[in-house]
């Protein structure tokens, strides 16, 4: 289970995120929508620590991760994905794949073992980075660099770097972003398959009420930072205060 507890963050006067305080459970989508400026991406980079909150804090499965940088936070379970790919565009395909199975846990402790070893542990990391790529429908493109990936390509291919670290949560951040209407729905078959595993709990920050209704388990609203709305698809986009949001009537949190 994932957690932020009054979760805030100033910048000199502006308070972007206003004590958010929000429980995600592990088998559900939760879906963080909000007019531009609402704080969403912000919320997200706080979770992910990507910003130090002001105050407030984040918990997974028990464990605070308020102090822990993003790398920390990655390694302690949570998997996020950037409006922009953050991939290496000189590498191949697999291995970019490969360099994020290595960077589990369990890679991790492979690194450790002796000379002896290290040629089938470089085996088993191969054969884990193919057997992602087959799941994201990638196996033909393993060898090209990823520079040369089609712009939909590179964002499968980073919803398999995030497989790759095997999380406890994936954290979404507008996956659409810059896709073709052709390539849009290959990402959300993805994150479909992905919703099969009652494990798992996935955040997505989406603008597209399209994709939201489909995809979501649950939505929560953000408006100048705070949260005003929480609960099924339904019942939160039939809300006047979401209606209100959207059209740019409401003062909430202001």
């Amino acid at each position: 289970m994932l957690e932020t507890q009054n979760l805030t963050v100033r910048f000199g006067g502006h308070v972007a995120v206003n004590a958010v305080s929000c429980r995600f459970e592990p088998g559900t989508l939760t879906a963080i929508v909000g007019p531009n400026g609402a704080g969403k991406t912000t919320y997200f980079n706080l979770i992910s620590g990507q910003l130090p909150a002001t105050t407030g804090s984040v918990h997974l499965n028990g464990c605070e991760l308020t102090g822990l940088s993003a790398s920390a936070r990655t390694r302690a379970g949570l998997g996020r994905a950037f409006q922009l790919t953050n991939l290496f565009p000189n590498l191949s395909v697999l291995e970019n794949v490969r360099l994020a199975v290595q960077a589990t846990k369990e890679g991790a402790h492979r690194r450790g073992l002796n000379l002896w070893s290290i040629w089938s542990d470089h085996a088993q990391l191969t054969n884990r980075a193919l057997e992602i790529l087959q799941s994201v429908s990638m196996s033909a493109q393993q060898d090209a660099p990823v520079a040369s990936l089609p712009h939909g390509d590179q964002r499968k291919l980073e919803v398999a770097l995030l497989m790759a670290l095997e999380p406890a949560v994936y954290m979404f951040d507008e996956p659409t972003a810059g896709m073709s209407h052709d390539e849009a729905p290959v990402i959300l078959d993805l994150i479909r398959q992905l919703k099969k595993d009652k494990t798992k709990t996935i955040l997505l920050v989406e603008h597209k009420m399209d994709v939201v209704r489909e995809l979501a388990d649950r939505i929560i609203v953000l408006h100048n930072g705070t949260l005003v709305a929480d609960g099924e698809p339904g019942e939160v986009i039939a809300s006047p205060i979401v209606q209100e949001v959207y059209l740019g009537k409401a003062k909430v949190g202001a």
